[in-house]
């Protein structure tokens, strides 16, 4: 089977005009993310997303176009040419290498994943056959491209990364490592100028298929490796999903990074800081090291780049067993021979032990520059849910760093505060007693974070409405409890600036 890329030239009349008439047939036959879940139903939407085709392949055995459509571009199936023709501009798609001819049936070339914009849009993720869904380990058998070229579509980790990235308009933007285009895409709708690079030319051709099939015009695509295609360009905007897997060597160019240890992480975050403008972020996913002997707090901190603000936020962290099984199953390693498994896994083994290397972290690194000779670097741990879009969130964070850069404890207690949106208390202790063990204060949105406070704190953040000072409140509260208000003006600066930065407590004007 032809393993070429359909060809979309915006920059050509005829060609921009056969994928106009493509994307019409997709949108005439509802092929959106939203269609797509009303065909399949909620069980087999999911169970696509796991790389289970059955239940699709059940809900996709009539002709309606749609149903067509599933079966050519996300289960790789072939159709008869009248099945075809129903749902698409045949001859277009044929001429562009859309569709290839299989004897008597049509195939698609390349998968075609729906995928709904932020702002409702109904968009497009190509991607090499069988890399839609559940990534290059998914359905497999289908086309003959060497699998360390592959290009994945949408993944888990690409959607993380878009609902984590700061959306303010943009004058230039970067995605580096741009894969199947999912980030150039997003960033297009906020940025005057987006700029893709990626160090497989297969990924660079169907990044393009990807924003001309979804009417995002063009983005200045550029191979090579992290910041090479540049130049010393700047940015507003740096997003990346890089290669980050830790592997021992670098079999497979979408996930394996080719340097030693987390290196090309580290190397990314410390290039960034050179090509951002002032008040720019950088925004990637990333794997570090647990080294034994070493904080991975630490670890990180070492990475920022001088003059940028930092938010790292570690997700999730595996033991190095853990670790390797979850991607030698990714590079099918699972399906070789006994003595062939044995020796990749002890490769991988033998890596992290030279290494030092106890555990794999996962998060997510955001950095700002700021151009403070005193930067905020916060590294926390946040395995628990949070509300994404998480964009916003990123911005107030910074916002409340600055802040708190600024102010001092005599500025504090003379600042005005509120109640964040969506805080709620909560109390708890034993039933029937007569006082709270303690009390909590709980986030509905964003991060959702919660945090156990004393009684001042409770009492402090319930009637924090932006009318009156910290201080005047705090002399009311101290009034209350009989103690001595000085005492109490000491002691709460602390508290108080750990609510602001944790997003509890929002700074004001004096007059609301």
């Amino acid at each position: 089977m032809s393993t070429h890329l359909p060809t979309a030239d915006v920059q050509d009349p005829e060609s921009n005009a056969r994928t106009a008439r493509l994307r019409e047939a997709l949108l005439a036959a509802d092929f959106t993310a939203d269609g797509l879940l009303d065909l399949l139903g909620a069980p087999a939407y999911a169970a696509l997303a796991r790389s289970e085709t059955v239940p699709a392949v059940r809900a996709t055995r009539g002709d309606s176009p749609l149903e067509t459509l599933v079966r050519l571009f996300l289960l790789q199936r072939p159709v008869e040419p009248r099945q075809a023709q129903a749902a698409l501009p045949v001859a277009d798609c044929l001429a562009d290498g859309w569709l290839v001819r299989d004897g008597d049936e049509l195939r698609a070339s390349v998968d075609v994943r729906p995928y709904g914009g932020p702002e409702g849009q109904d968009w497009w993720i190509v991607s090499d056959l069988g890399c839609a869904v559940g990534g290059a380990g998914g359905i497999r058998g289908v086309g003959e491209t060497d699998r360390s070229q592959l290009v994945l579509g949408v993944g888990g980790a690409s959607t993380t990364l878009a609902g984590i990235t700061v959306r303010r308009p943009a004058a230039k933007a970067l995605d580096l490592g741009t894969g199947s285009g999912i980030q150039a895409l997003h960033a297009a709708q906020h940025a005057t100028r987006v700029t893709g690079t990626d160090l497989n030319p297969r990924a660079l051709r169907i990044a393009a298929l990807t924003l001309a099939l979804s009417g995002a015009g063009t983005a200045d695509l550029r191979e090579g490796s992290l910041f090479e295609p540049v130049g010393d360009e700047t940015y507003d905007l740096i997003v990346s999903n890089p290669p980050f897997v830790i592997s021992p060597g670098a079999r497979l160019t979408y996930r394996d990074g080719g340097m030693g240890g987390d290196d090309l992480c580290r190397t990314l975050v410390q290039q960034s800081a050179a090509h951002l403008n002032d008040g720019g972020y950088c925004q990637l996913l990333a794997n570090w090291q647990h080294v034994a002997g070493e904080e991975w707090q630490d670890r990180l901190r070492s990475w920022v780049p001088r003059g940028c603000d930092a938010w790292i936020v570690q997700r999730e962290v595996q033991d190095v067993t853990q670790y390797a099984e979850l991607w030698l199953r990714d590079a099918g390693d699972h399906r070789a021979g006994d003595e062939e498994y044995a020796a990749r896994y002890g490769a991988w083994l033998d890596e992290f032990e030279a290494r030092k290397t106890k555990a794999i972290g996962f998060g997510w690194i955001t950095l700002r520059k700021s151009g403070s000779d005193s930067p905020s670097i916060t590294v926390e741990e946040w395995p628990h849910p949070v509300e994404q879009p998480l964009g916003e969130s990123v911005v107030r964070h910074f916002d409340r760093q600055d802040y708190l850069r600024a102010t001092d404890d005599a500025a504090l207690l003379a600042g005005h505060f509120r109640l964040a949106d969506e805080v709620v208390q909560e109390q708890v202790g034993l039933p029937g007693a007569e006082d709270p063990e303690h009390v909590v204060l709980r986030q509905n949105r964003g991060m959702r974070r919660a945090t156990k406070v004393d009684t001042v704190g409770a009492g402090f953040a319930g009637v924090c409405d932006g009318s009156l000072p910290a201080g005047r409140i705090l002399d009311a509260i101290a009034q209350l409890v009989g103690e001595d208000p000085v005492l109490l003006r000491d002691r709460t600066p602390a508290s108080i600036r750990m609510l602001v930065e944790q997003g509890f407590l929002e700074p004001v004007a004096a007059d609301g």
